[in-house]
């Protein structure tokens, strides 16, 4: 590939240079995120899917609509009406009916297929009536000893106002009859239930022998909620919980420090704007009603459920059933075998590795110790000067933020780039970087309007005879410097010290730290920069070659694609005659197989055992070398990606490395009939696998295929 001249880098506008896709061809963003969740739901179906993971996707799905209400609901709803956006309150009702009937068969898929099935497999979740009186008698003692010193029912007047309630916290709400303890007749009352109460409790075994027995908190306090109200009849009652906005509304622009803003701003997540309501489907209507006026809320924002109003705690009971049979079986992601003779023990260095060859690390399925390792060696290495690295969601508990910070005590120049507004990780990267600061590293926090989503680490090593050069070495990575999730999501890393690739790193540091403009890198592609310029100039040149009659494919593997522009480029690549497979994992806005449009392209979405998370871009216009692109990348085909994040892509240049990516992250992808789905033209997915139930032992799974291969 012949590179264009290094020009300084100016920030792409969204829209420059863009190709307007036709007027209403797209679909609806939020729609196809409802769709997503769908498909994940569609997993807690699926009989060769051990029985508690079919659970945990039910969970799953309620933490995602969780997300989905706190962020794209709230964009949709006038917060100071609380009502639907004018000419959109028709999209947003029918939003809303769509996020119903959703909710609505993930209860109805708990209750009628996989609790029954619990059931049969001797695990079971008793209510009160189920209960004998050996197990109720345990229940009421757990609920005098460990439940009702914590609740304090607040009963509603004048001097009693309607609490604060949190964000998706547990409430309880109850009409009462007769007087209070002053001769008044105040009906309702709120009983807040605090967090650090367990949602799931375990049954000792001696009072259910052969079984397997779980009360839920709710059913506890239910059971004795008119114990609360001594000399008072509890007319009626419900569990509800309220959703609110979650989006922390820092203007960049007017503060001063960044992290003290947002860290006066998280204390007030918690109550933000209400979005949505849930109580459970015998809430009388006088009470629903009542929540309803209370947080301000139209009907459509309640949601009336068949069970507890918080899905996502049953995780719990997944952890304690004692239960392997029913879960994944365990995998053990491989040590590659560059690095299987790499460390201390073997006395012989990753840099070693590294000054070799490139490494490519295909995670789960591959360990990320070798990235630890990597910068364990560092932080150890006297002849190691400096470390840098960007930081997004690293957790709460990081082995790598822990050796940053012993870097920095050894006095080697650590430069962290953290990111305080990474959604729903903002107090851990704000304490992560008020610790870093602590021992004297170097902390920025990217630039003021953009997020930075890059995934680099980069570490400077002091080498030859006399220490008379600097050497540097590099780690990027589609995915996030978090081991945890690495063994739940699909990502490609990459090791190199390849000096050209490298120094591109360190340009994008240093912009990173002192804002100034930085040269067009040799192999690096960022964004806000070039990122969206040179992909849409890559599928403009398949599209030419299809016009010419030559070789003329794309395959894109990523988590979303909403950007018009892109989605402009890839429709006239199509109407040329490009022959294009998508590889969609959550929103997708562009409709496939419209004649004489996208009859050429077809999308399909991976949904398995792991989070799909792998961006990958294979462009074909020519043959040999020259004549197709790879890049890996950190960053997906949306416009807040190429447009308002700095991310970063790279070419795979080494032929047998890039052949593996195509060979792992492509095409089992391409042939899966496993876990596939497939998008139409309307909008509508349909599961390729169903079609495959016949012939289970010829169908096959991307993800499985993997797990078998690493095994």
């Amino acid at each position: 590939m012949t590179e264009a001249p290094r020009q300084p880098l100016e920030r792409e506008e969204a829209g420059a240079g863009a190709l307007a896709s036709p007027r209403g061809d797209l679909l609806d963003r939020e729609q196809s995120i409802l769709a997503f969740n769908r498909r994940v739901l569609a997993q807690a179906r699926r009989e060769d899917v051990p029985l508690l993971e079919r659970l945990r996707y039910i969970t799953i799905v309620s933490s995602n609509l969780d997300e989905f209400f706190e962020v794209r609901m709230a964009d949709r709803i006038e917060p100071a009406k609380r009502q639907p956006i004018g000419p959109a309150a028709t999209a947003f009702e029918r939003l809303s009916a769509q996020a119903h009937a959703l909710i609505d068969e993930q209860y109805a898929l708990l209750n009628d297929e996989v609790m029954p099935a619990l059931q049969r497999a001797r695990i079971v979740v008793l209510n009160h009536a189920e209960r004998d009186e050996a197990q109720r008698g345990w229940v009421r003692r757990f609920f005098d000893q460990q439940v009702r010193p914590l609740l304090v029912p607040v009963s509603l007047d004048p001097s009693h106002p309607f609490p604060q309630v949190a964000n998706k916290s547990l409430n309880f709400i109850a009409r009462l009859a007769g007087a209070d303890a002053f001769g008044r007749q105040n009906a309702v009352a709120i009983v807040k239930v605090p967090r650090v109460l367990p949602r799931v409790i375990r049954v000792p075994a001696e009072l259910c022998p052969g079984r397997q027995a779980f009360v839920l908190l709710t059913s506890v306090i239910r059971a004795h909620l008119g114990e609360l109200f001594p000399g008072r009849t509890v007319e009626a009652f419900s569990q509800f919980r309220v959703t609110r906005d979650s989006d922390l509304d820092v203007d960049t622009e007017e503060v001063a420090n960044l992290r003290q803003a947002l860290r006066s701003h998280l204390s007030r997540r918690h109550f933000g704007q209400a979005i949505r309501l849930e109580v459970v489907a015998s809430c009388p209507e006088p009470l629903w009603s009542f929540l309803l006026e209370q947080f301000a809320l139209p009907p459509s924002a309640l949601y009336k459920v068949n069970g507890p109003v918080n899905l996502v705690r049953l995780t719990q009971l997944i952890n304690m059933a004692d239960a392997d049979a029913l879960r994944f079986a365990p995998f053990e992601p491989a040590l590659p075998r560059a690095f299987a003779q790499s460390g201390a023990a073997a006395g012989r260095s990753v840099f070693d590795t590294m000054r070799e060859r490139d490494v490519l690390l295909h995670h789960p399925f591959e360990s990320f110790e070798p990235v630890i390792q990597f910068l364990r060696e560092a932080v150890h290495d006297p002849d190691v000067l400096a470390i840098r690295q960007t930081i997004y969601r690293t957790g709460a508990e990081s082995e790598l933020m822990d050796l940053l910070i012993e870097a920095a005590r050894r006095g080697k120049e650590v430069l962290a780039v953290v990111e305080l507004q990474a959604r729903f990780d903002e107090e851990a990267n704000i304490n992560w970087a008020e610790r870093l600061e602590a021992v004297g590293a170097q902390v920025v926090y990217g630039i003021v309007g953009l997020k930075t989503h890059a995934k680099l680490l980069l570490v400077t090593r002091r080498e030859g005879r006399h220490g008379e050069r600097l050497r540097r070495y590099v780690h990027l990575s589609t995915g996030n410097y978090n081991p945890r999730t690495a063994r739940l999501y699909t990502d490609m890393g990459y090791l190199s010290a390849d000096p050209v690739l490298a120094a591109d790193a360190e340009a994008v540091f240093l912009q990173l730290a002192s804002q100034v403009r930085m040269k067009t890198p040799h192999l690096l592609l960022a964004a806000p920069f070039m990122l969206h310029r040179r992909m849409m100039a890559l599928v403009r040149k398949v599209t030419e070659a299809a016009h010419a009659g030559r070789p003329a494919r794309i395959v894109v593997k990523i988590n979303a694609l909403t950007d018009p522009g892109l989605i402009g480029a890839l429709t006239e690549a199509s109407q040329a005659g490009a022959r294009i497979d998508l590889v969609v994992r959550g929103a997708c806005l562009l409709r496939p197989g419209q004649p004489g449009l996208t009859e050429n392209i077809r999308v399909r979405s991976i949904v398995g055992r792991f989070l799909e998370h792998t961006r990958i871009a294979y462009l074909r216009w020519g043959e040999g070398d020259d004549g197709e692109a790879l890049y890996l990348s950190s960053a997906d085909w949306m416009g807040r990606n190429m447009f308002g994040r700095i991310e970063i892509a790279w070419p795979v240049r080494d032929p047998a490395l890039r052949q593996r990516v195509i060979d792992e992250g492509l095409v089992p992808y391409l042939h899966d009939s496993l876990d596939a789905w497939e998008l139409d033209a309307q909008g509508h997915y349909r599961r390729l696998g169903e079609d495959a139930a016949a012939e289970e032992p010829r169908r096959l799974g991307a993800q499985r295929a993997l797990v078998a291969r690493y095994s």
